[in-house]
C-alpha cells in the first residue's frame, strides 16, 4: 500500500499584498500600527505636563541650592587660604 502525498496547500496571498513591496509594505504596516495607539486623555497630558514642569523646578532649585554653596565653599577656602 503506498500512500499518496497529496499536494502541499499554497498560500493564499490577497491581490494587494502582491503589489505591496518595500516602502508601500513598509507604509501600509506603519498604518496599522498607528492605528492600535491609545491617545491620552486631555485631563491626563495636563496631569503630565504638571509633574514634568514641577519636577524641572525642583530639580533646577536643588542645582541652584547646590551651586550656591558650593560657590560658597570655593570662596571661603580661597580666602582662608589666600
Amino acid at each position: 500500500m503506498a500512500e499518496e502525498k497529496k499536494p502541499a496547500p499554497k498560500k493564499v496571498v490577497k491581490k494587494d499584498e502582491k503589489k505591496k513591496g518595500g516602502i508601500g509594505r513598509w507604509f501600509h504596516d506603519m498604518k496599522g500600527e498607528m492605528k492600535k495607539i491609545v491617545w491620552p486623555t486631555k485631563e491626563a497630558t495636563m496631569k503630565n505636563t504638571g509633574i514634568v514642569i514641577g519636577m524641572c523646578a525642583c530639580v533646577g532649585v536643588f542645582l541652584w541650592v547646590f551651586d550656591f554653596a558650593a560657590v560658597t565653599v570655593v570662596k571661603t577656602l580661597i580666602s582662608v587660604l589666600g
